[in-house]
């Protein structure tokens, strides 16, 4: 098994991965510590029995933004996962937290520690889940269209097997995963907080759009700055002041304007959803 326990090996892998000098300067060298600790910590705790660990999303799609963005990661494991190793595994981000609170890094942590073949069976005996909600020991999974194909595309190994090896979702199992996007966001954007994440529902829509348009998942600043290009909503100024908020959250996060303006966005999001629903109609339109 290759374990990837130093940094500079690490992060030379993630191929496309680029950061300015000023964010080398002040946060580099953290997040690869922590993705490293994170790894022999996993690894020690299930005493061998890993299969392989990789990122996906954001960290190695070139749009990690640090108080915004999660660190995801999937490892799986050759064999079942036990009780014990469930235990200490599900509250581990948070003991890491403790012993180094300085961290910014280790809350940021997302995603799963699950058995290879019961992944590819989609049926869990045991699974180790970790979100934003929470974590917990369950028997039940499901992942997304959007993190399969960043998976089978973009990901990256830190641990063992080196490339991720599982098929990309197909392009109607893309178009659901957009509709189910779609129905979260007229559910649950109507009304908005001062979150910065209230804003980060137009970086959704956008990407949606993208996705059924081309078949494939970009990062969520990509997407936004793909629509900008292409005026892909009538109201632009709310996307652009989101892609300037996601660039730098750490400036925005605290600000009253800004957070003012967080809480009354929940229309202008559903007058994006109103776009998006025109696409997955001509989707389906196509499909017939």
């Amino acid at each position: 098994m290759k374990i990837i326990d130093t940094t500079e090996k690490m992060f030379a892998s993630f191929d496309g991965m680029h950061f300015d000098l000023e964010k080398r300067g002040v946060y580099e060298m953290s997040l690869e510590q922590a993705v490293s600790a994170m790894t022999d910590e996993i690894v020690a705790i299930l005493r061998g029995n890993v299969y392989g660990i990789w990122l996906y999303g954001s960290v190695v799609m070139d749009d990690f933004r640090l108080g915004w963005s999660d660190i995801d990661f999937v490892a799986l494991t050759d064999s079942e996962i036990s009780a014990d190793q469930a235990d200490r595994l599900v509250m581990l981000r948070q003991k890491m937290q403790e012993r180094e609170p300085a961290n910014p890094y280790f809350r940021s942590f997302e995603g799963i520690i699950a058995n290879r073949q019961e992944y590819c069976d989609r049926a869990f005996q045991r699974l180790v889940y970790w979100g934003t909600s929470g974590q917990r020991v369950t028997d039940s999974y499901t992942m997304d269209a959007f993190a399969r194909y960043e998976l089978a595309v973009c990901s990256r190994s830190v641990c063992g097997e080196v490339s991720w090896p599982f098929p990309e979702p197909a392009k109607e199992e893309l178009v659901q995963g957009v509709l189910a996007h779609y129905e979260t966001i007229r559910k649950y954007a109507v009304q908005t907080d001062g979150r910065l994440y209230s804003c980060g529902w137009l970086l959704d829509i956008a990407r949606c759009i993208y996705t059924l348009r081309y078949g494939k998942v970009i990062s969520k600043t990509a997407a936004g700055l793909w629509a900008l290009d292409n005026h892909i909503f009538p109201e632009e100024a709310a996307l652009g002041k989101t892609i300037m908020i996601r660039k730098n959250p750490s400036v925005y996060r605290e600000d009253p304007d800004t957070q003012k303006w967080l809480s009354g966005l929940g229309p202008t999001v559903q007058k994006y959803a109103d776009v998006l629903e025109k696409e997955l109609q001509k989707a389906n339109e196509a499909a017939l």
